[in-house]
């Protein structure tokens, strides 16, 4: 029995109470929350609902507490329940319900933990979306890592997730990136507002290589073959990058699109229309604090070109045409105002603003023994993709940077990343999956195969542990997709890691010496080849191997 079937469970226990009582039926909700308990001997799970519901009801608590735990004993499936403190009900699983998440487990396989809650959504989940004048940094990189995992995560649920680069290749940002590129190639030194790096002197030495003659070109023709020319080669680099760290796009939407399209006039068009788009001072302003943002913004300005904001409205607009219904931007910790302009955005156009989520990342921070570390060799000081993944490789690097919340800070230790230990949580979890694949190849050799025929002798309290843990893993994901914190599944892997070692020091799995495969070592064996699914399953989720051997 999941969590779930045992919430479902509870809550028609409930409203039978209720209706037996003469109480209001209506106020008892769907579904019961159901938690852990901190301590073993306060049950395998516990419920506050009698809490909730007292006082709606006009019951004391603690007596609304006594009538469902009485219920609640009665059902299938539940051996024991009871009254604990004002009003809670901790509650004991019969051995056969609760061990029948093995079973679960095994027949869904790779399934397990997958749903159906976001079927029929259609979400662009657009991130990354860096620059085309660098490398990809180190706040690039954990968006990277995270927005890949959260499109796992949000398909695993059911949603049909289209993962987008918008590549802004429109803008003075491009101009000195052309500037840069040509003074490298002419051994100028950098523009005082250029990009340095030796990364621009490969890209500007790449770029006379395709374009042999373009030193000799005029001024204008130069620095348009050193920007369109620079662009596309400084684009495949990162691309390539992202690609090794396991993090590839299905779109690559262009901003200056937006524009040669002519997308940008006719939103333009229809805001001058509908009244939320005005003249003041020779420029065009969006109505946007009508709309919730905290001041208007500028759209054209006075000299006639589009301000940035005006790409934005566009863009949107191009997302909700190839009928996206739900457009989740995750961008860096300095785009905090975005948030109420893309939705002040969308409701300028007719549109409904929660159709716009904006997911905003913290920074990062490299530490060794807890100082800074600047280490780039190909960007100056700014710490890149490579960098980290040349440091610690891909699997430390993703783990690490999708394994906490990225509403706040983080530093990334070098040197417990390369340790092959415990205090590392990628190996921690990675190892806890090799564990448990070097003892199936074992138990092959003994001829000793996993069998569910005899799940209720898994009565001790480890394996009851390890049971309810991977019991969890699907509202976990349900969980991490709702909330967008796939760090959830991170942190329950490491859970579950330690919820089998803890079951591994304790109960012997393989028969020792002369003694006899049992009913109890293959019931064990089953046990571990769940434990092992979902090891492998929440891995999976987050980008990361599944090693059989470390």
């Amino acid at each position: 029995m999941t969590p779930a079937d045992l919430a479902a469970l509870l809550a028609a226990a409930t409203l039978t109470v209720v209706r037996e009582h003469g109480l209001d039926e209506s106020l008892v909700p769907e579904t019961v929350v159901v938690e852990r308990p901190r301590h073993a001997d306060h049950g395998d799970y516990a419920t506050n609902i009698a809490l909730q519901l007292g006082k709606k009801l006009g019951v004391n608590p603690r007596e609304l507490a006594g009538w469902l735990a009485e219920a609640f004993a009665a059902r299938d499936g539940i051996a024991k329940a009871e009254i604990a403190g004002p009003g809670f009900v901790n509650i004991w699983l019969a051995a056969a319900a609760q061990n029948s998440v093995v079973s679960t487990v095994l027949d869904a396989a790779t399934d397990y933990g997958r749903g159906d809650d976001f079927a029929g959504r259609k979400i662009n989940l657009e991130f990354v979306s860096a620059n085309p004048t660098g490398p990809i940094h180190l706040g690039g990189t954990r968006w990277a890592a995270v927005g890949d995992a959260l499109g796992r995560v949000l398909g695993a649920r059911g949603a049909a997730v289209t993962r987008e680069y918008y590549f802004n290749d429109h803008g003075t940002q491009i101009d000195r990136f052309a500037r840069s590129l040509d003074a490298a190639a002419n051994g100028q030194p950098t523009p005082e507002d250029g990009y340095a790096g030796a990364y621009i002197d490969d890209i500007a030495a790449a770029v006379v290589a395709k374009a042999p003659d373009v030193l000799g070109q005029p001024d204008a023709e130069r620095l348009e073959t050193f920007r369109s020319v620079g662009v596309e080669l400084m684009f495949d680099h990162i691309k390539t990058s992202l690609h090794d760290f396991g993090t590839d796009f299905d779109v690559f939407t262009h901003e200056n699109s937006m524009f040669t399209s002519g997308l940008v006039d006719e939103c333009i068009a229809e805001l001058k229309a509908n009244g939320n788009l005005y003249e003041k001072d020779g420029a065009w302003w969006l109505r946007a604090t009508n709309f919730g943002d905290d001041k208007d913004r500028v759209v054209i300005k006075s000299d006639g070109n589009a301000a940035y904001v005006a790409g934005d409205i566009a863009y949107y607009r191009d997302k909700r045409n190839r009928g996206f219904d739900l457009c989740i931007y995750m961008l860096g910790a300095d785009h905090h105002g975005y948030i109420k302009r893309l939705k002040a955005c969308a409701a300028a156009l007719g549109d409904d603003p929660e159709t716009v989520e904006v997911l905003i990342g913290q920074m990062v921070n490299l530490v060794r023994d807890g100082v800074p570390v600047r280490m780039s060799k190909r960007a100056g000081t700014v710490i890149t993709l490579d960098d980290l993944v040349d440091a610690v490789g891909t699997d430390a690097a993703r783990y690490a940077l999708i394994r906490s919340s990225v509403d706040v800070n983080m530093d990334i230790d070098l040197d417990l990343l390369r340790k092959q230990s415990n205090d590392n949580p990628v190996y921690y979890v990675q190892y806890a999956h090799a564990r448990l694949s070097a003892l199936s190849r074992n138990a092959a050799d003994l001829g000793l195969e996993a069998s569910t025929d005899h799940l209720d002798l898994l009565d001790d309290p480890a394996e009851g542990e390890l049971i309810r843990t991977i019991g969890d893993f699907d509202e976990v994901v349900e969980t991490a997709a709702e909330l967008r914190e796939p760090h959830r599944v991170c942190r329950y892997l490491e859970s579950l890691a330690g919820s089998y070692h803890r079951f591994y020091a304790r109960c012997r799995v393989l028969p020792q010496g002369d003694e006899e495969p049992g009913d109890i070592h293959r019931a064990r064996l089953a046990l571990c080849a769940a434990s092992r699914q979902v090891l492998a399953n929440g891995l999976e989720l987050v980008g990361v191997s599944a090693p059989e051997r470390m």
